[in-house]
This record gives C-alpha cells, sequence and structure tokens, in this order.
C-alpha cells in the first residue's frame, strides 16, 4: 500500500537522505525504513523490503534503484527521474569535484603523496565488503565452489568481457537446483515491454555511436551504461567491473588515483556508483575543466540510467516472475560470482602498491576495524587523509 503524497515533500525527503546516508546498500536501507517508513508512512515496511528485494536481483545501484522505484509507485516515472537525479547529485558532484583537484595538482606538479595512506586502506574497504557479501550470500557448498572459481578466473583473466560471461555461467549453474525452491501458484505475467525496449535501444545506439565517431564522451557513456546494465550487488561489485576496465584494460587513471577515489567515496553519503563521476572525469582530464564535467556526466548518467530504465520494466510484472523456481534458484549462483569478483578485486587492488609493512598494516588493520568495531568509514578516511598531510 502506497501512500498518497505531496511531491515536494518526498523529493526534500530524497535529498536529505542524499546528503545523510553514509555507509552503502545496508545501511541506506536502515535509513529508508526509518525515514519513508516509519517517519513518513510512504509505504509500509513489507512493501519496502519487497521493493529492495527485487533491486537486488537486477543489475544496477541496489539503494538508487530501490528510492527510484518508490518516486515511481508514489508519482510516475516523472517524479521517479526527479527522485534518481536528487539522490545521485550530491555525491556525483563531490566526487566529480574530487577528480578535478587532483588533476590540478598533478597538472601544477603538486604531489598527492598526501593521500599514501587511503589508498592501502581502500584496499581494506574492498576486502570487508567482499567479507560482508560473502556473509549473505553463501550459504551452502555449491556457492563457495562458486564464488573460488570466479574470484580464481577474474584474477588471471581480468578482462571486462569475462564478467558477464561469469555471471550468466554461475545463474545457470545455480538455476538446475529449482527443485529445492517451494512451488508457488503462477499467474498469467502481462509485460508492457516499453521500457525494456528503451533500455536495449539506448545500449545499442550508444555502442553504435561510440564506434562510428569515437568520440571519448559518447564511448564513456557506452562503457558505463554496458556496466550499469550487468553489475548485480550494489557499489561494492562495481569496483572489480571499473578497475579492470579502467586501470587495467584503458589506463585512463593509475591504480594510486583510481584507489584514492574510491577511499574518498566511503566518506562521502549517497550512492557508492556515483564514485563513476570521478572516473569518467578523470578519463577526460586532457581536455581541461569542462571536458572533466562532461566526463563526469557522461559516466554518472551511463551507470543510473539503466537501472532505472530495468527498474521501471520489471515493477510492473514482478509479482508473477517471482514465483518462477527457476528465477529464484538462479539468484544463489549470480551473488555467488558477485561475491568472488570482490574478493579477486581486494587482491588487484593491493598488487600494484609498494610491498611494504606500512601498506600491509594499514589494509589489514584497515579490514580488523571495520569488521570488529563500529568506527564509521568516513572517520577512517578523514584520519588517514590527516596522517597523510602531517606525515
Amino acid at each position: 500500500m502506497f501512500k498518497r503524497v505531496r511531491y515536494y515533500i518526498f523529493l526534500r525527503d530524497v535529498l536529505i537522505l542524499a546528503v545523510t546516508a553514509f555507509g552503502g546498500p545496508q545501511a541506506h536501507m536502515a535509513m529508508f525504513l526509518d525515514v519513508l517508513v516509519k517517519k513518513r508512512g510512504y509505504l509500509t515496511e513489507e512493501d519496502l523490503i519487497e521493493l529492495n528485494a527485487l533491486c537486488q536481483i537486477l543489475p544496477g545501484p541496489t539503494s538508487t534503484q530501490t528510492i527510484t522505484a518508490l518516486g515511481f509507485r508514489i508519482g510516475g516515472p516523472n517524479l521517479a527521474y526527479l527522485t534518481l537525479f536528487i539522490w545521485m547529485m550530491p555525491a556525483v558532484s563531490i566526487m566529480t569535484l574530487a577528480a578535478i583537484t587532483i588533476s590540478n595538482l598533478q597538472e601544477q606538479n603538486i604531489s598527492i603523496d598526501f593521500t599514501r595512506y587511503i589508498q592501502p586502506m581502500a584496499v581494506g574497504f574492498v576486502a570487508f565488503a567482499a567479507l560482508k557479501i560473502g556473509r549473505k550470500v553463501i550459504k551452502t557448498k555449491l556457492s563457495v565452489v562458486l564464488m573460488i572459481l570466479t574470484a580464481v578466473i577474474s584474477f588471471f583473466y581480468s578482462s571486462p568481457y569475462m564478467f558477464p560471461v561469469l555471471l550468466v555461467l554461475a545463474g545457470l549453474i545455480s538455476s538446475l537446483k529449482y527443485k529445492s525452491q517451494p512451488i508457488e501458484e503462477k499467474e498469467t505475467i502481462k509485460i508492457e515491454w516499453a521500457n525494456f525496449i528503451l533500455w536495449a535501444g539506448v545500449f545499442i545506439l550508444a555502442a553504435s555511436l561510440g564506434g562510428l565517431t569515437r568520440a571519448l564522451p559518447v564511448r564513456l557513456f557506452e562503457n558505463f551504461y554496458r556496466n550499469g546494465s550487468l553489475i548485480f550487488g550494489g557499489g561494492q561489485v562495481l569496483i572489480p567491473f571499473l578497475y579492470t576496465e579502467f586501470v587495467e584494460f584503458k589506463h585512463y587513471l593509475s591504480s594510486e588515483e583510481f584507489l584514492s577515489g574510491y577511499a574518498m567515496m566511503q566518506s562521502l553519503p549517497g550512492p557508492v556508483f556515483s564514485f563513476c563521476a570521478y572516473v569518467g572525469s578523470l578519463a577526460m582530464r586532457e581536455y581541461g575543466v569542462v571536458g572533466e564535467i562532461i566526463g563526469a556526466l557522461a559516466a554518472s548518467i551511463g551507470i543510473f540510467l539503466p537501472g532505472a530504465f530495468l527498474i521501471f520494466f520489471v515493477i510492473r510484472f514482478w509479482d508473477g516472475l517471482k514465483k518462477y523456481r527457476r528465477i529464484k534458484a538462479s539468484l544463489e549462483g549470480i551473488n555467488a560470482a558477485s561475491a568472488g569478483m570482490v574478493v579477486a578485486a581486494a587482491i588487484l587492488m593491493f598488487m600494484p602498491l609498494e610491498p611494504n609493512y606500512l601498506n600491509f598494516t594499514v589494509t589489514i588493520g584497515t579490514f580488523l576495524i571495520l569488521t570488529f568495531t563500529k568506527i564509521p568509514a568516513p572517520v577512517l578516511i578523514i584520519l588517514g587523509l590527516v596522517g597523510g598531510i602531517l606525515l
């Protein structure tokens, strides 16, 4: 049941969440429950949990899709797109500014060594993300095997084209266990294809234009749109995709720049996917500040748009689709493969760092602090930056 509300009040609540919701999708969900359910009563707790579950099985940013889907349920596509814009813009703006700042410092030959502590801290964050995802989704022997195999393959064959293949194969393998899922009475599914056609049309158009024009902003949009269409599991799973494609494959960023930006992202509220603005901005640094802003916008629109199209498409027939056992069973493999990719990413991201006691200590220390204490990530990042400046 969804409450009728004044749209501007809802959008104001979205803006407040965008500047106060730290900690990734799990923490975002807790704040959504507090603000959107308990305080405002826009929907019931059961409705929110089901929306979130739906978004978890779709590619794209989970918390972003959840709050966008709520906007869609309350006020249709127009309110949904406004919701998406307001939710993403604060973090996107800050990450764009961070990229421009780092680019300007390097142009003036000013060292960015003050980020040397937060680079190994970023690896600790990724390792902790792997632990969190593993605890949540690894529950059977099959999921353990799929996670390990995916981690090994992702480590030795770190191509951006390998990841979607691994996700599909893992989902197909676990779908064979569909008989272990409870049987539910199925209903006839009525599918409205408009948003799926829109998603596929933009995908094909972006790829075609990128190939024909070779324009970097168009290619960036296509790269991020493709990633946003393939990533299951939220912002943590996004990191191995981005690192492999833009650091190792295309060399748009150095490993140090990538790790510094990712660590800074941990100190910000809002969606983790806004890290893409940082990557897109630095990819366009040779075109000046205007180019950096264009790169950030191309990356941000590209990464967030497919998730919106897909949630608008699926939400209309989700009640019928979720009763199919093969669909439910495939999620085990997809989630296990996602966890394996994050494990591989933590190792790959540490390798370019100098293998000294400091980097080992900071990485392991960050992982242990996040695992065994409740010290928030922004505090750790600020301490790392201050330490880098003073020492």
